[in-house]
C-alpha cells in the first residue's frame, strides 16, 4: 500500500455519523492522507467546530451538515450540497448508527424501527445516492461500510442492532456486485469491542465491565477508534483495485469463541 501522506489528494470523502468517536477518527485519517472531508451528523453545527478547525489546519476543504440519515430526501440534499462545494464524493463512509439495550422480549416497536431506519436504511440512502452520482459522472469510487462483528453473532441485549448490521453486510455485498464493473469498490470494516462511542462510555463509567471485556477478547485488548480508521483508510487506497465485497473483521478474535472454548 502507498504511504498515506498525499495518497488521497483530489478525493472527496463523505462520512455519516461524522461527530462520533469513530467518525472523527476516520475524518482525521482521510484528511491527513489528502482528502477533502464532508461530515454529517444530527448534532448542532457548533459541535463540529473543533473538528473542522483541526481538519482545516491540514489545508483540506471540509464542511459539516446537520442531517438525519433516516430521511432519504435529507441525505440526497446533503450529497448535492457536498458535490457543489467540495466535489462529487468518491470515498463514501456510511458510519452513522445507534444502539439501544433491550432484548427481543422487551424492545419496543418504535425502538426496533428507529434502529433499522438509522443503522440500515441510513447506510443505503448514503451509499445509493453517492453511487448514482459516481455512475453519472463515470467516476470510480470506494464505499466502506462500518459494520460490526455482531452481524453474524447474536447478542441478546441488542437484537435490532445485530439485525441491522447483518443487513448492512448483505447490502455491502449486493452493491459490490452491482458496482464492480464501474470501478466502485464496496467493502466493510467490522469491529468487535471498541473503546469508543457508546461502549467506550460504558467502559469508562464501569471499569469492571471494561476488565471483563478485555479478558474475553483473545488478544486481551479493546479496539481504538484510530484502529478502525486505519482499516478504512486501507480500503480507500487507490492502489487497492481488486478488493470488493469483503469484510475486514477487526474483533481481536472474538468471533473465534464458542461455548466450548
Amino acid at each position: 500500500m502507498a504511504t498515506s501522506a498525499g495518497m488521497l489528494d483530489g478525493r472527496v470523502a463523505i462520512i455519516s455519523g461524522g461527530l462520533g468517536d469513530i467518525g472523527r477518527a476516520i475524518a482525521r485519517a482521510l484528511a491527513q492522507a489528502g482528502a477533502r472531508v464532508a461530515l454529517g451528523d444530527v448534532r448542532p453545527s457548533a459541535d463540529a467546530s473543533d473538528l473542522l478547525a483541526e481538519l482545516r489546519t491540514l489545508g483540506r476543504g471540509t464542511r459539516y451538515d446537520r442531517v438525519d440519515v433516516a430521511d432519504a430526501d435529507a441525505v440526497e440534499a446533503w450529497i448535492g450540497a457536498v458535490a457543489g462545494d467540495l466535489g462529487v464524493p468518491d470515498l463514501i463512509i456510511p458510519n452513522a448508527a445507534i444502539v439501544a439495550l433491550a432484548d427481543a422480549r422487551t424492545i419496543t416497536a418504535a425502538s426496533w424501527s428507529e434502529q433499522l431506519r438509522i443503522d440500515l436504511d441510513g447506510c443505503f440512502h448514503l451509499a445509493q445516492g453517492c453511487a448514482k452520482r459516481l455512475l453519472a459522472a463515470k467516476t470510480s469510487g470506494r464505499i466502506v461500510f462500518i459494520g460490526s462483528w455482531a452481524a453474524d453473532r447474536p447478542h441478546r441485549h441488542i437484537p435490532a442492532y445485530c439485525v441491522a448490521k447483518a443487513g448492512v453486510r448483505m447490502l455491502m455485498k449486493c452493491l459490490a456486485l452491482e458496482l464492480a464493473d464501474a470501478d466502485i469498490l464496496v467493502n466493510e470494516v467490522a469491529p468487535g469491542y471498541v473503546d469508543a462511542g457508546l461502549s467506550g462510555r460504558i467502559f469508562a463509567a464501569e471499569p469492571a465491565k471494561r476488565a471483563v471485556a478485555e479478558a474475553v477478547v483473545p488478544v486481551r485488548r479493546l479496539i481504538t477508534a484510530d484502529e478502525v480508521a486505519h482499516h478504512v483508510l486501507a480500503l480507500c487506497d487507490p492502489c487497492d483495485r481488486h478488493r470488493t465485497g469483503t469484510v475486514t473483521l477487526v474483533d481481536g478474535g472474538l468471533s473465534l469463541l464458542t461455548p466450548g472454548n
